[in-house]
């Protein structure tokens, strides 16, 4: 329990955990006010590369929570940063196999996003609601090309209401995957990356960092291999049943977010 009560900055995972599609989950809003109040530092973390932080912040203020731009980190913003460090000062010119979200996002960090296979320095795959066979086709081409081949997160759907989903990004990389035999890098959780990022950006000691989310093998598998404390919420893709044969354990399993509020105020 001190793990939770001395923890400094939550980061709080955000399909399955603070919504599922469009509907907020119950008790979010009063866990945000005892946040609030305790003057107890939160922010909200998603590999969904399908929006930016901008279209991330517009939701939530849909939902009912008013929040900075800074506090949301994305997946698809950490994935651009990191490619802009590594690359070369010649190389600048990316497919993106992603929404226009995404390709945003790329072209504000200077980036040339392009749609044809000729001359191309990186492939990037997000997750995709607009994708085509043609993306498909072109991916394949360039990741046999040996082109450099990112992926924005490994989650295998998105979760939504009434225990529905949609696939992500791991679905399409795993067709890839089938089709080439090649796997990409990975920058989203559950890369330690994202954690270092946040640590550095808002200058929080990881022993007072937890992280709470619905994914055993994103989530949690980041919070184990950053040495951050973690909370299991099974209001999304995770069931109880799934941890019977998991080799990751969070440090915490609660039915939903509510019920840290409650951990909270003891």
């Amino acid at each position: 329990m001190d793990k939770i009560l001395n923890t400094k900055l939550f980061i709080f995972d955000m399909d399955g955990t603070i919504y599922l599609g469009q509907k907020l989950i119950d008790g979010v809003v009063d866990l945000l006010d005892v946040l609030d109040k305790k003057y107890i530092n939160y922010i909200f973390l998603t590999n969904n590369s399908s929006k930016n932080s901008e279209d991330y912040k517009a939701k939530l203020a849909n939902l009912g929570i008013k929040t900075e731009l800074k506090k949301i980190v994305n997946a698809g913003e950490v994935t651009a940063g990191h490619i802009k460090k590594i690359k070369s000062e010649d190389e600048n010119r990316v497919y993106v196999v992603g929404t226009q979200s995404l390709k945003d996002v790329f072209e504000n960090y200077g980036f040339e996003v392009v749609n044809s296979r000729k001359n191309v320095d990186f492939l990037v795959l997000g997750f995709d609601t607009s994708l085509t066979y043609q993306k498909l086709w072109d991916a394949h081409y360039l990741i046999n090309s040996g082109v450099k081949y990112f992926a924005t997160n490994p989650d295998q759907v998105c979760p939504l209401e009434k225990g529905r989903s949609m696939p992500d990004c791991g679905a399409i990389t795993s067709l890839l995957k089938t089709s080439t035999g090649q796997i990409p890098k990975v920058i989203g959780k559950p890369n330690v990356e994202m954690i270092n990022y946040i640590s550095e950006k808002f200058d929080a000691d990881k022993r007072g960092i937890t992280m709470v989310g619905d994914r055993l093998y994103t989530d949690i598998k980041m919070a184990e291999d950053s040495k951050i404390n973690s909370i299991l919420v099974l209001s999304g893709e995770t069931k109880r049943s799934d941890l019977k044969s998991s080799t990751i354990k969070p440090d915490f399993v609660l039915k939903d977010i509510a019920e840290l509020k409650y951990l909270l105020k003891e």
